[in-house]
């Protein structure tokens, strides 16, 4: 028995959850009784139009004491879903259960004896992904530009199921950012964090549209990477070299009648300096933008008033 109170926080967006729905709090039921000395269910009903409490009212009374319903008022992401339940979230730990691990609720007691190792974040990985071949390339993309254009440690294999720390999540409530990416928003907090491996694969295809997954990709790549002005700034650079091409290429028909790549040509009146002007205008809009880009970044990351720094912990002696 742990002398410990514990959270476990799950989501219920899809039918087939609803309809296991007693199973997973029968199976939980057990295992948080014997090894925690408290515990609370957080259920978060983000199934709109659709009651959860028939299917909680038919079970165990002592059960029943430790869960908690909250109903959203409408469908939502699941990213902003989660976040309504981590806000109501009490317990000295607080584990994010998936569906997907209904069979195996000895997990939370595995993630939780990995933080008595001095870990705040622990997080299940999974061996592989399961989705669509035509869309494993596009993963790929996502991922790459995630770490490639950011300062985040994101695991590309990891399962949303994890144990948070009190003072991990109190630190991760301050993260009020309407746009939501919480792998992204993990990664920010810090903490010392590590993984168990599982056998469960990632099911990305499984109750997600593709439009969702593209929205919240746009998300966390706009919300947290600079790719988006990196790759403003190489348009400005292609641009500028094009100018430059452009114009000496002008020059050289007027001057010699034959272009860069050896082809005679015929400079008409007005050509070369049409070229050119249009050439500079160009350029100087990708200037411009890539500017602008700049500004808009600054403004954007002011707005949401991210904490500098993170205190862990302060030592007295």
């Amino acid at each position: 028995m742990n002398n410990s109170f514990i959270s476990v926080v799950c989501v219920i967006d899809q039918s087939k959850e609803l309809a296991v729905l007693p199973d997973l709090l029968i199976g939980l039921y057990p295992v948080l009784r014997s090894h925690f000395s408290d515990y609370e269910i957080i259920l978060v009903n983000n199934y709109f139009g659709v009651a959860v409490d028939p299917y909680i009212e038919p079970l165990d009374a002592e059960l029943k004491h430790n869960i908690y319903l909250i109903n959203l008022s409408k469908t939502n992401n699941w990213n902003n879903a989660i976040l309504a339940g981590l806000d109501r979230a009490n317990g000295d730990y607080t584990v994010i259960f998936e569906f997907q691990f209904l069979n195996q609720p000895e997990k939370i007691v595995q993630l939780f004896e990995k933080t008595r190792e001095y870990f705040d974040i622990v997080y299940l990985r999974a061996p592989s992904r399961k989705t669509n071949t035509v869309f494993r390339p596009l993963f790929g993309l996502f991922y790459y530009i995630l770490k490639r254009y950011s300062s985040l440690q994101v695991d590309e294999m990891a399962h949303n199921t994890r144990i948070i720390s009190r003072r991990a999540l109190n630190s991760l409530l301050r993260m009020r950012e309407n746009l939501r990416y919480m792998k992204a928003i993990y990664s920010i907090v810090g903490y010392k964090t590590t993984f168990l491996e599982t056998e469960v694969p990632l099911d990305t295809d499984e109750g997600v549209s593709f439009t969702e997954r593209f929205r919240t990709s746009l998300v966390a790549i706009t919300s947290f990477t600079t790719f988006l002005r990196t790759l403003l700034l190489w348009i400005f650079l292609f641009s500028f070299i094009f100018l430059v091409g452009v114009i000496v290429n002008a020059l050289k028909v007027k001057f010699t009648g034959i272009d860069l790549f050896g082809n005679v040509g015929e400079a008409l009146s007005g050509w070369t300096f049409l070229v050119i002007l249009i050439s500079v205008f160009f350029a100087i809009t990708c200037l411009n933008l890539y500017i602008m880009s700049i500004y808009l970044s600054n403004i954007y990351s002011e707005i949401k008033q991210r904490p500098q720094y993170i205190i862990e912990s302060i030592k007295r002696f």
